[in-house]
């Protein structure tokens, strides 16, 4: 048998707090206990379905998103084949793309006559009204009459001087 060691009653100050754990005054009762346990049993199962479901969400919300953003490209290449439908757009392209041109029509192609002047991007940019040292009238009027009167091919052409700078 076991020896109980004897308990000694202790006084307490009269000025000192009567400390007792705020747990000891709950009465535990079975059913309390019993409820407890399934509810910390129930959190366990549930946790783990709980993170896949919000993962299940987060997935599901940018699949949909994808998918609306795939179905505002398939609108516009719907709108892109309606457009390519109508003949009077296809002329077009042709004409634009293709420099096609009806029997009969004269097409000019202006090229680029030297003459174009290059900024330096390292320029300042002012306020002022800057004069252009190239005439453009000019050099669109030249350049048509040029192509107009000759009977010379293409790649012997040069660009005719303005009168500016390099006059002939």
């Amino acid at each position: 048998m076991a020896r109980r060691t004897p308990s000694i009653p202790v006084a307490m100050p009269d000025d000192a707090p009567a400390q007792s754990p705020w747990f000891r005054n709950l009465q535990m009762s079975g059913l309390t206990v019993t409820v407890l346990i399934l509810i910390v049993g129930a959190l366990v199962v549930l946790a783990p379905s709980l993170r896949v479901l919000v993962e299940q969400r987060q997935e599901l919300a940018a699949l949909e998103q994808r998918v609306a953003e795939q179905q505002a490209l398939v609108d516009g290449l719907e709108i892109e084949i309606d457009r390519w439908q109508d003949p009077a757009f296809i002329e077009a392209q042709a004409r634009d793309r293709l420099l096609y041109v009806y029997p009969g029509d004269i097409s000019y192609l202006v090229i680029d006559d030297g003459q174009t002047i290059e900024l330096d991007p390292t320029q300042p940019i002012s306020d002022e009204i800057q004069e252009t040292r190239v005439d453009w009238s000019q050099a669109v009027l030249l350049s048509a009459m040029t192509a107009a009167l000759t009977d010379r091919p293409a790649d012997e052409l040069v660009a005719p001087a303005t009168g500016e700078g390099g006059a002939p």
